[in-house]
């Protein structure tokens, strides 16, 4: 009933079509939509904005939590809505217009966003477009499966439209904790100590007047498309926790490691399913999303807790975990992504971070957004706030892709976005380097060694010894560094011709 979903009965008569609530949008506005990693997000507004603008062209400037589900950006940028898009996307329709340099594209770390808007430097938001399970009686929005930067959209925001999804089960509520940081120059610390620390309310507050117009939904979020784990994934998976268990035998971790991080995607999914496998017990998560891996690791009995900001699944897992939600809620909580993502918890936490890399150099330096340095991908997402401040800042990579004719290892990367000083380890299906405490060539010497691919492996110890006779604490061979991008934009083939030519 409506009446358990719409709870304040004042608001009723603020239920529109979304065709009436988009609407309301106007030509260069800044609009804040709900969504992190296709799960919460937004699904009825946005569809009927794409569609209003068929014959009514209007652009705005869209900040979300990070990637939308159900084609969104797709459907806005075909639509020619989108002017400016950040922080965070996944589209390949919205991709391929923001290298043509037809939508201004911001990629921004992921806690970063709603600060800029606390501090004017962004903004004002025009509307915020938020989904929720339900309105409570006081104007609260209880959010859905994620919270990203919804709760400081709505907040700050001039008006809020909220979409109320009926797929989106009411046992969510209780599972929020919305704790927003007070202002700078005087903040006071975020009072989360641990993976189960609840800092502040379990819904949205707001000023009932605030919400302009309620939109009625039934589509469920998309689910993920996570692949099963490979031979090399698994191989991954296999590097790190061996390294995990030297880590115990040193004395540096127990078995209960530190709280655990892992970004979106099949080899970090695969990597911590894997810790199952391991001798570790009483594990946490400290991460952002929520995927397949964290409930398989509940159901292991591995897992005793984990904290995020969405909650993303394949369809398998998601009628598994929704089915019987109440096995698990008293074990998760949601956070917004600027608390989720926030240096000062996450050093606090000693958080161990495992993220995605595109590419890494003999040094260290760890590409996360740009092919051959210019095109963009997805962007940094929160990979940035871990790596720069986890007490263990982990990158994984398949070393080759394109069926051997690019190597995720190369001289050095065409787009730095996580520097040789915030990469501690970096693990390939052919081994895991340790370069904490190292020089630059010692480090040189251990990527080679064991993350490059055999086939690539003489060629980069070939220019790592030339570029070392010219000496250099971090020598390179600047009219060579960037060789192998060139041939991979020419030919689409890393290798030299002779070294091709010899493989086929």
């Amino acid at each position: 009933m409506l009446e358990d979903r719409i709870r304040r009965p004042s608001l009723m008569d603020k239920i529109v079509s979304p065709a009436a609530a988009a609407g309301l949008i106007r030509d260069g506005m800044i609009i804040g939509m709900s969504g992190f990693t296709r799960a919460g997000d937004a699904k009825a507004v946005p569809i009927a904005m794409a569609e209003r603008a068929k014959s009514d062209p209007f652009q705005i400037t869209l900040l979300t939590g990070a990637s939308l589900g159900h084609d969104i950006d797709r459907m806005l940028t075909e639509a020619h809505v989108l002017a400016r898009r950040m922080p965070f996307q996944t589209d390949a329709t919205l991709r391929a217009a923001i290298n043509r340099g037809e939508v201004m594209f911001i990629d921004q770390h992921l806690s970063e966003t709603v600060e800029h808007l606390r501090s004017n430097q962004l903004g004002p938001i025009d509307y915020a477009i938020i989904e929720a399970a339900a309105i409570r009686e006081d104007g609260g929005i209880i959010p859905s499966t994620s919270i990203g930067n919804s709760a400081s959209f709505a907040i700050l925001a001039k008006k809020v439209i909220v979409e109320i999804n009926l797929s989106q089960s009411l046992d969510l509520e209780g599972l929020h904790d919305i704790y927003i940081p007070t202002k700078r120059p005087t903040r006071e610390a975020i009072p989360v100590i641990a993976c189960d620390t609840r800092a502040g309310l379990p819904y949205i507050p707001i000023d009932p007047d605030k919400i302009a117009a309620i939109v009625i939904t039934k589509e469920q979020d998309s689910f993920s498309t996570i692949e099963p784990a490979d031979a090399e994934t698994q191989a991954i998976a296999d590097h790190l926790i061996g390294f995990f268990e030297q880590e115990v035998a040193l004395g540096r971790l127990d078995l209960t490691l530190n709280p655990l991080q892992a970004g979106i995607g099949t080899i970090a999914n695969s990597v911590l399913a894997g810790l199952s496998d391991g001798p570790f017990h009483h594990l946490r998560l400290y991460s952002e999303v929520l995927q397949d891996s964290t409930f398989d690791l509940f159901d292991a009995g591995k897992l005793s807790f984990a904290s995020g900001s969405s909650i993303t699944l394949s369809s398998a897992c998601s009628a598994r975990v929704y089915g019987d939600f109440e096995r698990y809620k008293d074990r998760l909580v949601l956070r917004p992504q600027e608390i989720s993502n926030h240096p000062e918890v996450i050093r606090r936490l000693g958080v161990i971070g495992i993220n995605t890399a595109l590419e890494v150099d003999i040094y260290g330096n760890v590409n996360s957004t740009h092919v051959n340095g210019t095109h963009m991908m997805n962007g940094i997402g929160g990979s940035g706030d871990f790596a720069r401040n986890a007490y263990l800042s982990i990158f994984v990579t398949k070393s080759l892709v394109k069926g051997g004719r690019i190597s995720s290892v190369v001289p050095m990367v065409a787009h730095v976005d996580h520097t040789e000083h915030d990469v501690d380890i970096i693990v390939t299906e052919n081994g895991l380097a340790d370069l904490r405490e190292l020089a630059p060539r010692e480090r040189a010497a251990k990527v080679i060694a064991h993350c490059a691919h055999p086939s690539y492996r003489d060629a980069l110890q070939d220019y790592f010894d030339r570029a070392s006779s010219r000496g250099g604490h971090t020598p390179h061979l600047l009219e060579e560094a960037f060789s192998w991008h060139l041939r991979s934009r020419d030919s689409g083939d890393m290798r030299k011709p002779a070294a091709r030519a010899a493989a086929e």
